[in-house]
């Protein structure tokens, strides 16, 4: 099967493309689409050989080569030839006119086309496309009609009937005098306001120019004609031109060895034999000859004339090949450029997923711990959180001490501390919590240990210093800074030891240790952070620390570096340094 598809592609080669190189230029790029499996690179191909009708077919006999999965797209890409004839009818006195533009005629020697459809117009509406030749106008053929009579034909009528079919392809030509060529119409660009005529086009690369040309011959007076004939191969049928005398009339006219006579006085030599083709040039001495000059060209060449022929094949051959390869290295480097972009545009999608997963696990992590912090918190302290209302104290009974007394007084009972209210009603100190729920005796020792809330406002703004590594052997606040949440509350001054936070004890952990307890439980879910404080008077501060500087006195200050003067009461206590041993 795949070897009659095969004989049937050569065959229809052979008999619809003359030019050797563009057969073998068309044998190349089959091969080379078997490689690439590239359909529109290889209909692009296809064009530049399959460039005018009577080579559509070629597309046909093409398509049994192409895989089935690469059909769909190839009918695509190729031109829709049709092979039956369509009837319009179109009104020529409408007042938009019919709504084309024809081109062509005999003159031009080709048919005639449709080369522009006006948007919205009769023409269109009725189905009519660029790219369809009229057949005949009003029951009448054209196809010996020039495009003047044409155009009479169409005003004869009132109702102007149409018989189309759809070729897909345009004929370019200025003037009769040049070259006709082709362009297929997914490539024309129509000019607005043209008429019939263009000079846009494409060229067969490597086709030879054939004109059919008319000469008469009066062989009055004359000793003949001239001129020597042959009949052509098998394979290249007709009667041909084999000789031209110099001098002679048939010279005079312009006729050339090659040029291949088709018709004379009326009689068609296509099929004609040499014998009777003899008589017919014989019968007359007036003779209309019709011929297509140079068709028959290679059947008379020397040996020479071939082998310039050859290389003339060859360089065409390689002049194909070199701009197919061409398009191959565009078409390469554009696949290679969609490609990076796909890859840059995967890669930003997928560091974008990654970023949004990695922030969503973060979170996830956060709220985790939070809840371990809430969770724990509740354990240790929250049968014990219990704010109570305010109640007014006794008016008989003496005030307690506030912090900001001159000489406070340690305190063994956390049943005589002031309750301190703030106007959300929230007590600066609770009253009903017991230090030895946390702490050992020996470890609170006669101190006044109380418990704090501080509400999380802002930040902490609380310095610590010390450690159980350190000389002082405890977490002790050094400083204070203005408008922190510590500072608003009240209820912790610099001397201060730190024995809990958030139900965490801090009496035996290091400075670093106590400063990220401090930071985890300010972070942490809640509104208020918890703190357990030994209330440690200024004078037992003052001797705790050792080898202190004098501080000049500066109410609340914030200090980063050294020991911090002592901010209690109303009073900034001088630190003086001891006096060397005499």
């Amino acid at each position: 099967m795949e070897r009659k598809v095969a004989r049937e592609f050569r065959h229809k080669v052979e008999l619809l493309v003359d030019n050797e190189a563009e057969k073998d230029y068309l044998y190349d790029v089959l091969r080379m689409y078997h490689q690439s499996m590239d359909i529109p690179v290889l209909v692009g191909d296809l064009k530049l050989v399959i460039n005018e009708p009577k080579r559509l077919p070629l597309f046909d006999a093409i398509r049994p080569l192409i895989p089935l999965k690469h059909q769909v797209q190839y009918d695509q890409l190729t031109p829709k030839r049709s092979r039956k004839l369509k009837e319009v009818r179109l009104d020529r006195t409408h007042p938009e006119g019919l709504g084309l533009n024809v081109r062509g005629g005999l003159e031009f020697g080709c048919g005639l086309f449709i080369s522009q459809i006006v948007k919205d117009g009769q023409a269109g509406n009725v189905g009519l496309q660029v790219g369809d030749e009229i057949v005949r106008i009003n029951g009448y053929s054209i196809s010996s009609c020039i495009h003047e009579e044409v155009i009479n034909l169409i005003k004869t009528k009132k109702t102007v009937s149409l018989k189309v079919r759809h070729v897909g392809m345009i004929p370019l030509k200025s003037s009769s005098e040049d070259p006709l060529k082709w362009q297929f119409v997914d490539q024309f660009v129509s000019e607005s306001g043209e008429k019939k005529t263009s000079v846009a086009g494409l060229t067969s690369l490597g086709g030879k120019e054939i004109k059919e040309k008319k000469v008469f011959l009066s062989l009055v007076g004359t000793k003949g004609l001239g001129i020597s004939i042959s009949s052509g191969p098998t394979q290249k049928p007709g009667i041909y031109v084999s000789n031209v005398k110099p001098g002679s009339v048939s010279s005079e006219v312009g006729l050339q060895i090659g040029d291949q006579i088709v018709e004379v006085n009326g009689v068609d030599f296509t099929n004609l034999s040499h014998q009777d083709a003899v008589q017919v040039l014989k019968s007359s001495r007036s003779l209309t000859i019709t011929v297509l000059t140079g068709a028959g060209s290679e059947l008379f060449m020397t040996d020479e004339e071939k082998l310039g022929a050859e290389a003339r094949h060859e360089l065409e051959r390689q002049e194909l090949m070199h701009q197919k390869r061409m398009a191959l290295e565009t078409n390469k480097v554009i696949k290679e450029q969609q490609e990076k972009e796909r890859q840059r545009k995967m890669e930003i999608s997928q560091k974008t997923a990654d970023e949004e997963e990695r922030h969503r696990k973060e979170m996830e992590r956060i709220e985790a711990t939070e809840r371990k912090h809430h969770k724990d918190w509740e354990e240790d302290w929250g049968s014990k959180e219990r704010s109570r209302s305010p109640s007014p104290l006794p008016p008989p009974s003496p005030p307690p001490p506030a912090r900001n007394a001159p000489s406070p007084k340690p305190k063994t009972s956390t049943a005589e501390f002031y309750e301190e209210e703030t106007e959300e009603g929230f007590q600066k100190y609770v009253d009903d919590f017991d230090p030895y729920s946390m702490f050992m005796a020996e470890q609170i020792a006669d101190r006044d240990v109380r418990l704090l809330r501080i509400k999380k406002e802002g930040k902490l703004d609380l310095v610590i210093e010390g450690g159980i590594d350190s000389p002082l052997g405890k977490i002790v606040v050094s400083s204070i800074y203005e408008g922190g949440a510590a500072d608003k509350h009240g209820g912790v001054v610099s001397g201060d030891e730190i024995m809990a936070v958030n139900g965490k004890i801090l009496t035996d952990v290091t400075l670093a240790e106590g400063q990220t307890s401090l930071a985890q439980a300010w972070n942490s879910g809640g509104d208020w952070i918890d703190l357990v404080i030994a209330v440690s008077p200024p004078k037992e501060y003052e001797d705790e620390v050792p080898n202190t500087a004098s501080v000049r006195p500066t109410a609340k200050k914030k200090v980063f570096q050294g020991s911090a003067p002592v901010y209690r009461q109303g009073y900034v206590l001088q630190m003086r340094t001891p006096h060397p041993p005499t």
